[in-house]
């Protein structure tokens, strides 16, 4: 197998006629049937081959090819978005009775699901803290079906042990699913500690510079073709133009992660010695509390620092308007480094007590580092710390 940056560049969807350098856009719905032998043919699944852009297209082909080799996985399924594949694998692996064992610390649209929709079906869910593993083996029941898990959490950037984890997931005859959207395939590839299915919101690292949409599930054949299938049906198809744009975008991603890895482990180190900061989390400062796991697992610590600002929300709030370079937005994974303040935005229907379940602290700051220059990211946070 050659190495993962030369995959990333060299695995491509064959030349047609035009023998192209770079794979070009199939923008079309469908395609065309040589005779009736052929579109009998096709449709009976004699042959593989594309007919319907909601069912395959040689952008999301080549797209899946590409991450499926990351991972060290058979195969997968491109979605319209992250929550897209998040909710389609569950809604085609599940059924009514079935139960989840969830880490706590996932994506909140993740927990709405949990919360809101899936009980409506009969599906429940059951939350274990991500250190505890006595919480996780209480929490399984004959129906449990599903593991899931985040690594490294959202928005507290915890690193689970996937390997101890895939070990409790086999004893039990549980589905093993790995969120790997923080890490990338680059930092770590959790099929080798286990996992059955790895996703990704291919709309943060993945793509890079916030411009497209976008998920993915890769993992074993047999599990992937009956996601596939539910999602041929239900229509959560990843544009071409999407999957291009993706695709193009992962030639790039070994050089981008080593940056952004290298900026974030730089201001995470900086900011620890700020005077207005009470804390700093990051999976490879030494004083994370996972940290050695962090660096048996991963290749680097990703590009989220978490970090909390002695006096609370008010301070969080005024840390975030006297922000000047970095953005205000809701994405991550970006070539812009990006704060937001979880307690007044993303978590704030939460209870206080509710958010420190899920390890966000009314001061919390979670800061997507980006591509510019170490020193003028510094500049514009501390004097943020500063104003204070």
């Amino acid at each position: 197998m050659k190495a993962f940056e030369t995959e990333a560049i060299r695995a491509q969807m064959e030349r047609s006629h035009n023998l192209e350098h770079s794979a070009p856009i199939y923008m079309t719905s469908s395609f065309v049937f040589e005779d009736a032998e052929d579109m009998r043919a096709s449709f009976s699944e004699e042959k593989e081959r594309n007919i319907y852009s909601r069912y395959s297209n040689p952008n999301t082909s080549e797209l899946i090819e590409k991450v499926a080799k990351m991972e060290g996985v058979e195969d997968g399924v491109a979605f319209a978005s992250g929550m897209s594949a998040i909710y389609t694998t569950f809604a085609a692996l599940l059924s009514s009775g079935d139960h989840i064992v969830s880490c706590r610390a996932v994506f909140g649209s993740t927990h709405t699901l949990y919360t809101q929709f899936f009980p409506k079906w009969g599906i429940e869910h059951s939350y274990f803290d991500p250190g505890d593993f006595n919480t996780l083996e209480a929490a399984i029941t004959p129906r449990t079906k599903i593991l899931y898990v985040e690594s490294p959490t959202n928005p507290g950037v915890s690193v689970l042990d996937l390997k101890r984890l895939g070990e409790v997931a086999k004893k039990h005859h549980l589905l093993y699913i790995v969120d790997n959207c923080f890490a990338t395939p680059y930092l770590q590839q959790p099929a080798q500690f286990g996992a059955d299915l790895i996703i990704h919101s291919s709309t943060k690292l993945m793509d890079g510079q916030g411009r497209v949409l976008g998920g993915i599930t890769v993992g074993t054949k047999e599990l992937i073709r009956s996601i596939y299938l539910f999602a041929r049906i239900t229509g959560t198809a990843l544009s071409p133009f999407n999957a291009w744009v993706l695709s193009k975008s992962l030639e790039t991603l070994a050089v981008r992660v080593d940056r952004h890895c290298q900026n974030a482990l730089e201001l995470a180190t900086r900011l620890e010695g700020h005077k207005n900061v009470s804390w700093v989390r990051y999976p490879f400062l030494p004083s994370h509390p996972q940290y050695e796991l962090a660096k048996a697992q991963m290749k680097m610590g990703g590009s989220i620092v978490a970090f909390e600002i002695a006096g609370g929300l008010e301070k969080g709030r005024q840390f975030i308007d006297a922000i000047k370079l970095c953005s205000l937005s809701a994405n991550l994974g970006d070539t812009r480094s990006i704060v937001t303040h979880p307690a007044s935005t993303t978590h704030s229907k939460l209870s206080t007590a509710e958010r420190l379940q899920v390890e966000i602290t009314d001061g919390m700051i979670r800061l997507s580092v980006g591509l510019e220059h170490v020193d003028d990211m510094w500049d514009d946070l501390n004097q943020a710390l500063n104003s204070l």
